[in-house]
């Protein structure tokens, strides 16, 4: 019987049977391509893009009408010296050509090195082009992958000789790509945003006026998660229940790498390839949580992102809730959306790409606070082990707050929760809570930019708890806050229920903020609780 082997770019499906093609993904590539349109290709992280122009170099070969191949330049980040970085960018053509499977293309690796005007940095890779093209029987397609990667002078020199070919390009003597993608996690107006931000105009942007499309590479539907996972099934007879389907829609929103690893952990980790057992929901909440707990290499670099300075300034917000006091730089905000990070509300403003960089990102940076906290430890304070005495919780959140809040800056001023302003109260109260919460239940929450408050539901023992956090600030109304938990409290059934306000004002004195209000509607208790 032949094993079933699981390959990394797919859900789990054994190698040589059902996969979803890539190709449809994005269905007018083939029209630029036939136009010869020069056009670049941006998504996240582990978004597909690698295999889809793996698939389209594939399929245009095939096709017989054009050569095509792909080049990384991945090996040229952070290079800064352009003579290096195009030297690099030469090798890196060279390497791809001798990987190539088509055999005039494997040809002419190597054979360009010494051709007149090689020895230029500023002409090398236009030349190699140029040159390439002239001996092929057929028009060219390059794409370039990793394209982001590039910075700096060598970043200039590339795409100032891309252009030049491309104006000057001709059925003779100047022949070039016919078509050429430059593809990345960032569309190329960022990355030169990125490198010369004050230089953006001018002399920068015909190097990019030559694109004729941007494209990006969208997430899966829940359809076709459907799609994918049931391939599975029709390759082993493992069964997925629908809801398991829709549980990993919930967890991922449909983010390839996640699609797959989630898959993965259940079918290879969890089940340990036993196709008998029926895949659940309950299996899918496993895996989303030893992923989050586990974080992955693709995780952890989008958490490095975290630390930059323009995603601090649009992340913050996201992260309290509330709307900037100036307008964030839109270039700053698309560049959150291009790493993956965050997605567009129906109002436009951001929220956190999927449930689990959401609760990644959280833990990421509430742990290394949580795990510095004091807090009272007579357990008989909040708990007798079958409820949570969640009043009593956070009156001694009241005190710890009165304390160490004005103190955070300086205490961490190492870890990343320091750089995020806004966001200081949300982490310093969702570590707190974790804190005591996660040695007998959970804590979870829901944020997005411009909302002016942070959902927080802790669950201990099958019992919920409906916390709702708020900055008493420009648009804060106490009204609307108790209108709208109460919704919650509707759509839960709980009968009690925490509304925490944090107010900022430094002219204000502790006995100001620090209270404890209730109010009981219609049998509905709310606490009002300042801090």
């Amino acid at each position: 019987m032949e094993s079933k082997q699981f390959n990394t770019t797919g859900p789990c499906v054994p190698k040589k049977h059902y996969m979803l093609p890539v190709l449809p993904r994005l269905p007018f590539v083939n029209e630029l391509i036939n136009n010869e349109n020069y056009f670049t290709l941006h998504a996240p992280r582990q978004s597909g893009k690698t295999t889809f122009i793996k698939a389209l170099t594939d399929k245009i070969n095939k096709d017989g009408q054009r050569y095509a191949f792909s080049c990384s330049l991945g090996n040229l980040r952070n290079l800064t010296d352009k003579n290096e970085a195009v030297t690099t960018i030469i090798s890196q053509l060279n390497e791809s050509l001798l990987a190539s499977k088509v055999e005039i293309l494997k040809q002419k690796a190597d054979i360009y090195d010494y051709l007149p005007g090689m020895t230029a940095p500023d002409r090398k890779v236009r030349r190699f082009l140029n040159q390439l093209c002239q001996d092929l029987d057929k028009p060219l397609v390059v794409f370039f992958d990793e394209a982001d990667s590039l910075i700096g002078p060598g970043l200039l020199t590339f795409l100032v000789q891309i252009r030049d070919g491309f104006n000057d390009r001709d059925d003779l003597v100047n022949k070039f790509p016919s078509s050429l993608a430059l593809v990345g996690m960032r569309d190329i107006r960022d990355y030169l945003a990125s490198n010369h931000p004050d230089s953006v105009g001018a002399h920068l942007a015909s190097p990019f006026n030559i694109v004729a499309k941007k494209m990006t590479l969208a997430n899966f539907t829940e359809r076709e998660i459907e799609t994918l996972y049931r391939q599975h099934s029709l390759a082993t007879g493992q069964v997925f229940e629908d809801s398991a389907i829709a549980n990993a829609w919930y967890w991922s929103e449909g983010q390839p790498w996640l699609v797959n690893a989630l898959a993965r952990e259940v079918v290879t980790e969890q089940l340990n390839n036993d196709f008998s057992v029926t895949i659940t929901k309950d299996h899918i909440d496993e895996a989303a949580e030893i992923l989050i707990k586990r974080r992955d290499t693709h995780i952890d670099s989008l958490l490095e992102r975290l630390k930059e300075p323009r995603v601090v300034k649009v992340m913050d917000f996201v992260f309290a809730g509330t709307k900037g006091k100036v307008a964030i730089d839109i270039d700053d905000r698309q560049y959150c959306i291009y790493l993956g990070l965050v997605v567009k509300n129906e109002d436009q403003s951001l929220r956190p790409a999927n449930k689990i960089y959401q609760e990644v990102i959280f833990r990421k940076i509430t742990d290394q606070i949580e795990y510095t906290l004091t807090i009272n430890q007579d357990k008989n304070v909040w708990t007798d082990g079958k409820v949570l005495f969640m009043s009593n919780l956070l009156r001694e959140f009241q005190k710890f707050w009165r304390h160490d809040s004005r103190s955070f800056p300086a205490r961490y001023k190492d870890f990343a929760a320091s750089k995020y302003d806004e966001a200081t109260y949300t982490f310093m109260l969702l570590a707190y809570l974790q804190k005591i919460i996660n040695s007998g239940g959970s804590v979870h929450r829901q944020f997005s930019e411009g909302r002016g408050f942070i959902d927080i539901s802790a669950i201990y023992n099958g019992h919920e708890y409906l916390i709702e956090a708020k900055l008493n600030e420009k648009y804060f109304s106490l009204e609307d806050s108790l209108k709208q938990l109460s919704g919650y409290m509707d759509i839960t059934g709980a009968s009690e229920a925490w509304l925490i306000v944090f107010d900022r004002d430094l002219e204000k004195s502790w006995d100001e903020k620090i209270y404890w209000k209730t109010q009981e509607d219609n049998g509905k208790i709310i606490n009002i609780v300042g801090c």
